[in-house]
């Protein structure tokens, strides 16, 4: 298996753990984002937990997705993939902020069950406080900046062709989409967490899903449409599935490595 095939395997399986460890972390922390007296409850601090982890994951994930591509589409645009690893890292660092203020109310309110008495309605008021942070954060995460990191990579794969094109316009659209529905979540025309929210970010779940499939199954397919693996037009030559094409003797071939080229008799004169 060649290194670019290898890239294409470990990049489809890390969007996969992205969406499972999203969904998971969202169903997980139910509890303490819906029920505004968890602080002041017996809590399912577990639960939670396990959500924080999950997002935990996801966190690592998103960066993973970014490092792993990088060396393929810095090919394609050198800015716009150093752009993708900075964003996906954004991505990752204010998830990790989000974790952090659900966290705290776990801390609230087992500070509340340690010392009874307190003022229950200043606890409450507190948790409500990291609860709409993490609510933010949540909506710039994996919203606004999601739906940036999606256009630029989508962007790249549309004109490289390292995947095929409709699926590349899907990421386009869904890039949009996502951004255009936390603007309007932001300026309050809905809530995150409903239908219309939902179908707006269905496009870009697809978009990832559908990558992360066609990665695992093909990998990626070259500027004109062929497989990066060494065949078609520009895979002929190759040394084996995965090397690139060897390229004809030139002065510019030369001058690189006098060597590849059957040494100084082949120099340009």
């Amino acid at each position: 298996m060649g290194s670019t095939r290898k890239t294409a395997v470990v990049t489809g399986v890390l969007f996969l753990v992205t969406e499972v460890a999203a969904i998971g972390g969202l169903a997980l922390y139910g509890p303490v984002l819906h029920d505004a007296g968890y602080v002041l409850g017996p809590g399912t601090d577990t639960r939670v937990f396990l959500g924080a982890l999950s997002e935990f994951v996801l966190a690592l994930a998103v960066i993973g997705t970014g490092v792993a591509l990088y060396p393929v589409v810095k090919r394609q645009n050198e800015g716009a993939a150093l752009g993708y690893v900075c964003g996906r890292l954004l991505e990752a660092a204010v998830i990790l902020v989000g974790i952090i203020s659900v966290l705290s109310v776990v801390t609230l309110r087992r500070e509340s069950a340690a010392a009874p008495g307190g003022g229950g309605a200043s606890l409450v008021t507190a948790a409500d406080t990291l609860v709409a942070f993490h609510d933010w954060t949540f909506l710039f995460g994996p919203n606004f900046v999601l739906g940036a990191n999606t256009l630029v990579l989508a962007g790249l794969m549309y004109r490289s062709r390292l995947v095929p094109r409709p699926l590349a316009v899907l990421g386009l659209v869904g890039g949009a989409l996502i951004c255009a529905s936390a603007t309007a979540v932001l300026f309050g025309l809905y809530e995150q967490v409903s239908v219309a929210g939902s179908l707006a970010a269905l496009p870009v779940f697809a978009w990832e899903v559908g990558l992360a499939v066609r990665l695992l199954a093909k990998g990626f397919t070259g500027a004109g449409g062929t497989g990066a693996e060494g065949t078609g037009a520009q895979g002929a030559g190759a040394e084996g599935p995965g090397e690139p094409a060897q390229l004809p003797n030139t002065p510019e071939k030369w001058a690189a490595s006098p060597e590849t080229v059957g040494g100084h008799s082949l120099a340009p004169r």
